[in-house]
């Protein structure tokens, strides 16, 4: 108790002398970061033919030696690598051709598409992520979309694109049946179904128009790979100078440059003449004291030497007395991801979190996998107090992290009956796990889908749309009722749980959006979801703007699936079986609910109820798809108020 006692009173003069020692040497004022204009001096400078400068930048050595500080905007670093310029987004590293400052653009392209043949194909979507400076200029820039491995021999009755639209490029991984297309977004062929929905892969990425000829469907060329010229132009991206931070705004308003620095998410204005760490350049701090000059140096690095000694070990004196009060240290250091920083401001929402070793212990090192998904293995689990967990581990852990963050931010805003609950995470380097409630009945898909299907494990009418009703419950609250209004944009059977009482559960959040409650359109940048579910305004903003109607339209999708593959698992050889069953289904509602119910008058509106729902679901136009609200009213109203859907806005 005495030791402590002295440390209380030790500590507050040496912090109070090392304060009042770095406030008489002029130290800089921003959270104790130090900087130099040499940051900004350095530019511009060449990359190969690309020329860089603010608000560009490249890490490098400084005078004062903070490599971990640069002048300019997060996000917008320069990788040079034998002379090549490379700027680096969400969805990968692209090669930098050009920069314009006035009025701004940069010129990117896919490196992976620069290195290959007279057949080049995207391979991802282009996304900016979290870049929220960059955006793509309407006026420059135009989409290619990538049909790839679409298989027509699965629904011969679907209206296929012109065959002199089909691309005569083959690629690796496609089958000898699988065909492919590229179109300009514009020139995609919108039958009366979508009949894209049969193909393996859709890729949209981003152009120049100045790229791509008048009328490419129509140029022989483009389908033997003529559109590779125009791929590997690349495109343009544009930055917003209004999306920057006020106290950057107001920096450059005095005509100085955002210096940024990682370790404390913090912005310092750089202006002329060394002056530094200040609001504007109009006040701030005199150059002698915050840059190392030519004639002053060693002084300078006396006084900071000086300074950073007494502040080293007022901070070790610190650190020592809340270890022995605490045990530990209450904080951390301020050099956190933004996954952290996310975790920090939101420390009420989020559930318990674990470490890596408690991850490892409680699924004993990973024994038991129930299933694998886009973002990584399922493994089952069990907590100190015996309960059942399910943990996902995710994969290929890239950038800030965006799905984790997605996930945490969106099950933590939830509480329904429908939507799975998560119980806890790990974030631990680059170890990443969601950690769930165990469904000991597994996915949706697993009772739907699959060779392991038989008589005994296949739903009856009555659980199927017991599950339907529960699945259009968990997503209307999710777009109405909860704090925060999610859409999903992944709704399908493998992401649907089942508990005990097959009671259905919403899961797999990782490509969610989280919205304001008044939002109505939703922005994102490339196609989300799974092939199959996916909303024509995903594809295309041709149908109109992406909202919760995307939801709806996998629901339905998921919905008429459900119905078919049922009756698929029964009996294989049925007509339905080999065609393309939304668009069976119109032509067919009456005889199928009969056939179907055996029948049976209730079963028979059951599965009427569900076709009916299901058509509405997925028409193209998403004004003319209900909401979940409808979809509820539907569901659990009398068929005798439900009618066919126009046949022509068939999704």
């Amino acid at each position: 108790m005495a030791l402590l006692l002295r440390h209380r009173l030790l500590l507050p003069p040496l912090l109070l002398l090392a304060i009042l020692v770095a406030a008489s040497h002029g130290a800089p004022s921003s959270g104790g970061d130090s900087y130099d204009t040499s940051m900004c001096v350095r530019q511009p400078y060449n990359c190969g033919n690309v020329n860089i400068s603010y608000p560009f930048y490249s890490k490098m050595e400084t005078l004062l030696g903070n490599d971990s500080s640069y002048c300019g905007y997060p996000g917008m670093e320069i990788q040079c690598e034998e002379g090549r310029a490379f700027l680096e987004l969400d969805s990968g590293k692209y090669t930098v051709s050009r920069i314009d400052y006035e009025p701004p653009g940069v010129w990117l392209a896919d490196p992976d598409v620069l290195n290959e043949g007279s057949c080049p194909r995207a391979n991802h979507n282009v996304t900016l992520g979290n870049v929220s400076w960059l955006d793509y200029p309407n006026d420059t820039v135009d989409y290619l979309l990538f049909f790839i491995n679409c298989n027509f021999l699965s629904a011969p009755d679907i209206t296929r694109p012109p065959s002199n639209t089909t691309s005569t490029c083959k690629f690796d991984d496609e089958p000898a049946y699988g065909m492919s297309f590229v179109f300009r977004e514009e020139d995609v062929p919108y039958q009366d179904t979508n009949w894209w929905q049969v193909c393996g892969k859709v890729i949209e990425v981003p152009v120049l128009k100045s790229g791509l000829p008048p009328d490419p469907q129509n140029d022989p060329r483009w389908r033997n790979g003529g559109y590779g010229s125009s791929l590997r132009e690349g495109f343009q991206l544009a930055w917003h100078q209004e999306r920057k931070a006020s106290a950057c705004d107001q920096c450059e308003r005095s005509k100085g440059q955002c210096g940024y620095n990682q370790k404390g998410g913090h912005v310092a204005c750089l202006c002329s003449g060394g002056r530094v760490g200040a609001p504007n350049c109009s006040s701030g701090l005199d150059a002698k004291k915050t840059i190392i000059g030519h004639g002053n140096k060693k002084t300078i690095i006396g006084i900071v030497a000086s300074t950073s000694s007494l502040l080293f070990l007022s901070l070790l004196i610190l650190a020592f007395f809340l270890t022995c009060k605490y045990g530990s240290l209450p904080f951390k250091s301020n050099n956190k991801p933004r996954i952290e920083s996310f975790l920090q401001k939101n420390g009420n929402l989020h559930p318990k979190r674990y470490n890596y070793a408690d991850v490892k212990s409680m699924t004993k090192s990973f024994a038991v996998k129930l299933g694998q998904g886009g973002f990584g293995a399922v493994y089952k689990g069990n907590l100190s107090n015996g309960g059942q967990v399910a943990v996902k581990m995710l994969k290929d852990v890239k950038g800030d992290g965006e799905e984790f963050m997605n996930e945490v931010a969106s099950i933590s805003r939830t509480s329904h009956v429908n939507v799975v609950t998560l119980l806890g995470f790990c974030l631990q380097g680059s170890k990443r796990a969601l950690i769930y409630e165990y469904m000991p009945n597994g996915s949706l898909e697993r009772y739907t889908f699959g060779t392991n299907i038989n008589s005994e494990n296949i739903l009856s009418w009555e659980k199927l749309f017991e599950i339907a009703i529960g699945i259009a419950r968990g997503l209307e609250y999710l777009h109405r009722g909860c704090n925060t209004r999610i859409v999903h944009f992944d709704i399908k059977p493998h992401n649907i749980l089942l508990d005990q009482d097959f009671c259905p559960k919403i899961s797999d959040f990782g490509l969610a959006k989280l919205c304001l409650n008044k939002e109505s359109a939703i922005s994102i940048v490339g196609a989300r979801g799974t092939i199959g579910y996916i909303a024509p305004e995903v594809y295309s903003k041709r149908f109109g703007t992406v909202s919760s109607k995307s939801d709806v339209y996998s629901y339905g999708m998921m919905v008429l699936e459900l119905v078919g593959a049922r009756d698929k698992n029964i009996n294989a050889d049925s007509e339905s079986s080999s065609q393309y069953f939304p668009q069976w289904i119109y032509e067919h509602v009456d005889e199928y609910c009969i056939s179907a119910s055996e029948i049976n008058g209730e079963t028979t509106e059951l599965v009427r109820k569900m076709i009916l729902v299901g058509l509405w679901c997925i028409q193209v136009i998403p004004t003319d798809r209900p909401t979940m609200t409808r979809v509820m009213e539907m569901l659990e109203g009398s068929t005798s108020n439900l009618e066919l859907p126009p046949k022509v806005l068939l999704g």
